[in-house]
């Protein structure tokens, strides 16, 4: 597989549009009633006249077998080798909302969550927590005193937080804390090396007063933390690609990573209208446009089919906003699947559509598992379809003699 020196051998800067719309959790799997995913059971016209003019596939986020988080999942559609790239949780979290972190400090993505009488959670993401409320809570465990570090607590959006640690020596090789299930107990912060112990006793001491002042606060009266991080070094997408590329995303952490891999940042709303007016606003400005939808993610981790259904409808209802600009490469994928009925992100490879005038189409007339199975761009890994969306617009020139 080409890497990302090579490309930018090759990368050129050219008028053409590119615009990768983004359906996190796209990939489901059959509902037993019906025997149909989310995507078969949804009445999507405009992706499937879409199809009928460009290529399908399949993608892999990170390998074949392997359940992707967000993260991995989106440098993977970035061009990035997720394997090679690793980029935490926390700071994506902190990033995003633009706090300002600095070298050496540790981040981490926190959850409130429920946990009963026995201290076992029964709510990963306490109901999906008010934003207002989290913000108080947030307020009150700033109030935390560490030994050894300072800690600043930030409300991201519903029931997550981010937390920063700040001090001399911190070591970013900790376990998380969340189990990733209901019914067992948050488990205790590990230091992977030696190195890490004093900032794993320092995690902990924070977790332990937080148990303490949210103890009469459900349903947020515990919390999980994950993805303790440092600031990445990472090479930025307009020096890969030579373009100038802009993310509109309504959620911290895909703000954050677009952030690092050197997005702008566009302000947008939190419907999928509101964000296609924000493609149309700034369009003449870009050349490169990431657009996240985030509810198919939320709707397959709750469980919720037909909620998962409905976001796939409302998006391809204004998705001729997208289609009316004439882009010149228009992809379509995910940066993993959720299926609803297992609740969880999983392993199953992702539906990839690339629609460009220079496709050749590859005759499907359905956005789904099962026809983008037999597309004409196969099974692939998600970092070929950056080089796939570049080649479509003409901005790849040729490699070698």
């Amino acid at each position: 597989m080409i890497n990302l020196e090579q490309i930018q051998e090759i990368s050129l800067s050219t008028p053409s549009k590119i615009v990768l719309l983004v359906f996190d959790g796209l990939g489901g799997l059959p509902l037993p009633q019906t025997g149909k995913t989310e995507l078969e059971t949804a009445r999507t016209p405009h992706l499937d006249e879409l199809v009928g003019k460009g290529m399908c596939g399949l993608s892999e986020p990170v390998s074949i077998g392997i359940t992707p988080g967000s993260a991995p999942g989106h440098l993977g559609l970035f061009g990035y080798d997720p394997l090679k790239f690793v980029i935490g949780r926390g700071v994506l979290e902190a990033v995003g909302i633009n706090f300002p972190i600095k070298p050496g400090d540790i981040a981490a993505r926190g959850n409130f969550c429920t946990v009963d009488k026995k201290g076992l959670i029964t709510d990963r993401r306490a109901g999906r927590l008010a934003t207002r409320k989290n913000a108080r809570l947030c307020k009150l465990l700033a109030q935390i005193k560490l030994d050894g570090a300072q800690v600043f607590v930030q409300t991201v959006k519903e029931h997550r937080f981010a937390v920063v640690l700040r001090g001399e020596g911190l070591n970013e090789a900790l376990s998380d804390t969340d189990p990733q299930r209901d019914g067992v107990a948050p488990l205790e912060v590990r230091a992977h090396i030696p190195q890490a112990a004093r900032s794993a006793a320092i995690v902990n001491s924070f977790i332990s007063q937080a148990r303490h002042l949210l103890a009469e606060h459900h349903p947020a009266n515990m919390i999980t933390l994950r993805g303790f991080s440092h600031l990445p070094s990472i090479p930025s997408m307009p020096q890969i690609y030579k373009l100038k590329p802009a993310a509109i995303a309504t959620y911290p952490m895909y703000r954050g990573l677009a952030k690092l891999v050197g997005m702008d940042i566009l302000p947008t709303g939190s419907s999928a209208e509101q964000q296609f007016n924000t493609l149309t606003r700034y369009y003449k400005k870009y050349d490169f446009f990431f657009i996240h939808i985030k509810g198919a993610d939320s709707a397959g981790e709750d469980g919720d089919f037909q909620r998962k259904v409905r976001v796939f409808e409302e998006v391809d209802a204004h998705l001729p906003q997208i289609i009316d600009l004439q882009p010149d490469v228009i992809a379509v994928t995910g940066d993993h699947s959720t299926p609803a009925v297992l609740k969880s992100h999983s392993w199953h490879p992702v539906p990839l559509l690339i629609y460009s005038k220079w496709c050749r189409p590859d005759g499907l007339s359905k956005f789904s598992e099962a026809a983008c199975a037999r597309g004409g761009l196969g099974h692939l890994p998600a970092t070929a379809i950056m080089p796939l969306a570049m080649a479509h617009a003409l901005k790849l020139a040729k490699y070698g003699a």
